[in-house]
């Protein structure tokens, strides 16, 4: 697909950002209008003390992991009190981490954890066979079954959205607090889709498999990785947009919003900090 010189015009005109995607579904680059005006904000970033940045980041690392948890208690086929009781403490351990690398090492723990277990989520109706991904567990760049090819393609989405969020806001969405600063890797934007992880990308990923929205024809295997064919990005694209038009009730402020404009409220809620009006960031963390 193609956009003309004078569609891109009128879009930035408007604040609207064009982003562009491989065939396989990596965010490859974005046309937006004049940077943020917010000044202030990207000051306050840039200058926040190592202790500031292992604060939010515990509680963003923490809040994940209550989310996976979450996720798990709700739709894993039989009861799984070990695991979750061992991400419950994983939690807890996160919230008293004393260094970036030993929160590094939680989060790990958790998500192999998290992942061994995801398989228990994905129901009888599902037409995508997910044995490969119980035998190798999470695999990325390529991605070698089709489990992990909806995983990857949903976090590409989410994290995608995040960037634009953040730099809607006025913040350097590729200087972060947690995920460390690296060409052409948007630190800020993962380290807030961790929280949203399980909320929007997994929970994508679960609905287009146990409602049965995408099938064994949705996927090509080559060069030792496993794609999506354009019919199942389709088929994820539909379910990601009604996942992020779903509302659910913010549990910090107590009001009904879209799984979109929470978001874009996390995002407003890291600059309050950043800026010293808020004491505490908070993470997203469903009940």
């Amino acid at each position: 697909m193609t956009v003309s010189a004078q569609a891109v015009r009128t879009l930035l005109s408007r604040d609207i950002p064009v982003l562009w995607f491989s065939y396989g579904g990596w965010f490859s680059g974005i046309a937006e209008g004049l940077p943020g005006k917010n000044v202030d904000l990207r000051i306050a970033q840039f200058r926040a003390s190592e202790q500031q940045q292992l604060e939010i980041a515990r509680r963003m690392i923490s809040g994940k992991i209550r989310n996976s948890r979450t996720m798990l208690r709700r739709n894993a086929r039989g009861e799984m009190p070990r695991v979750g009781e061992q991400l419950k403490q994983l939690a807890i351990q996160a919230m008293q981490a004393e260094s970036s690398q030993q929160l590094l090492g939680i989060e790990g723990t958790a998500a192999r954890l998290y992942f061994g277990s995801f398989p228990a989520m994905v129901g009888k109706n599902s037409r995508v066979d997910v044995s490969d991904f119980q035998e190798n567990g999470r695999t990325r760049r390529p991605p070698k079954d089709p489990l992990n090819a909806l995983l990857s393609f949903c976090y590409t989405l989410l994290v995608k959205d995040l960037t634009v969020t953040l730099m809607g806001i006025g913040f350097d969405p590729y200087y972060g607090m947690f995920h460390k600063p690296r060409f052409g890797r948007p630190a800020l934007a993962l380290d807030l889709a961790e929280e949203f992880r399980s909320l929007v990308a997994e929970s994508v990923v679960l609905q287009v498999l146990n409602n049965g929205e995408v099938g064994p024809q949705d996927f090509q295997s080559r060069a030792g990785g496993c794609m999506l064919e354009a019919s199942g990005r389709k088929a994820v694209l539909r379910a990601y947009e009604r996942r992020l038009e779903q509302e659910i009730t913010h549990p910090q402020f107590g009001y009904k919003a879209a799984y979109r404009r929470v978001m874009d409220i996390q995002a407003r809620v890291l600059g309050a900090v950043m800026l010293g009006e808020l004491d505490d960031y908070t993470a997203m963390v469903t009940r």
